[in-house]
């Protein structure tokens, strides 16, 4: 190339960009490469967390925050250029570069998008902690909370999850999945404050980690099983050793639904392969029982078919109330 061509050549801009929610320093091999040979390398932000650790590697960073038509300009004569890319990305630069190649007036560099580092399966969920650990400390209502008042919120943010996932919306499903997944959060960082007792959502999940991996040793472990079958009588082993329980109902909430409830003892009694009998007293209480227990037997989950035949029933209702309106009258039951 002679020295006219090579003047005459556009060069070329990097768009280096990182995420913040990896360790700084820790950038693809393609990103050292292309920082290491570039002629000039530019961060309009002096606070970003990358620069320290680039500068320990020996790359020169320039303070600099250039418009369009000053980068293409520095990029003259085939020079290559790495733009550093804040949090925000470079909204402004980006924009400035799509005006000037739209105009078809200016030769323009070479344009990459370089990723440096990718977050990680689960990353997004270090935004959450960061997120309410803010609230927590600035917003009024967030910070005056504690276990009790948020137990509530528990319960119907998990009664709208199990709606979601029996009305099969998918969208209401990802949206109750998060508000489930805040309320683990919330209690994790008031958890931190206690004078007593602290823990944190890492212990959260520390705690979850240990047990699923000592629970599934098939998978982590030297045990085999091939069935679903199989892997319960793990579960259920493993669990017995940890508990070390006295009886079958240990451990068991009975704050639950009724009908859950009593499915949920059932199952205990017929894994534990125990005869008892049922209280033959009168009472819709009673009958009640029996039908839970008869539902377990049968694989069906009693709180789950009852929720299905009481929407069927309010569909009825909404359908009678809709023949009444559409007739001139009142539907029963309403006062004027």
């Amino acid at each position: 190339m002679n020295a006219t061509s090579s003047e005459q050549a556009p060069g070329r801009i990097v768009l280096l960009t990182t995420s913040h929610r990896v360790a700084p320093g820790l950038l693809s091999w393609p990103a050292w490469q292309a920082l290491h040979a570039a002629d000039r390398v530019l961060c309009s932000d002096g606070a970003h967390p990358q620069l320290p650790y680039l500068r320990e590697a020996g790359i020169r960073i320039d303070d600099a925050a250039p418009t369009a038509e000053e980068l293409v300009d520095v990029c003259a004569g085939g020079r290559t250029v790495v733009v550093v890319a804040t949090g925000e990305g470079e909204p402004a630069l980006t924009d400035g570069l799509a005006r000037l190649a739209g105009s078809g007036r200016v030769q323009m560099p070479d344009l990459e998008l370089l990723p440096a580092s990718y977050d990680l399966p689960g990353a997004r969920l270090l935004d959450l902690v960061q997120v309410m650990d803010r609230i927590r400390a600035e917003c009024p209502w967030s910070s005056q909370q504690t276990h009790k008042g948020l137990a509530k919120y528990g319960i119907e943010e998990a009664y709208e999850l199990v709606e979601a996932i029996e009305e099969g919306d998918r969208d209401e499903l990802r949206e109750e999945l998060g508000d489930v997944l805040l309320q683990v959060v919330f209690h994790a960082r008031i958890a931190e404050e206690d004078p007593d007792a602290p823990f944190s959502v890492d212990d959260v999940a520390a705690g979850i980690v240990t047990k699923l991996i000592h629970r599934h040793p098939h998978v982590f472990g030297d045990e085999t099983a091939s069935t679903p079958e199989e892997v319960k009588e793990h579960w259920l082993r493993t669990k017995a050793v940890e508990k070390q329980r006295t009886s079958v109902t240990e451990g068991i909430p009975l704050g639950q639904p009724g009908l859950a409830l009593a499915a949920k003892l059932a199952s205990r009694v017929r894994t534990a392969g125990l005869e008892v009998p049922l209280p033959q007293l009168e009472g819709v209480g009673y009958e009640l029982l029996a039908l839970a227990v008869r539902a377990e037997a049968a694989g069906v989950d009693p709180e789950a078919a009852l929720r299905a035949a009481a929407r069927a029933y309010r569909d009825a209702i909404k359908e009678t109330e809709g023949r009444s309106r559409s007739g001139g009258g009142e539907p029963h039951g309403q006062v004027s």
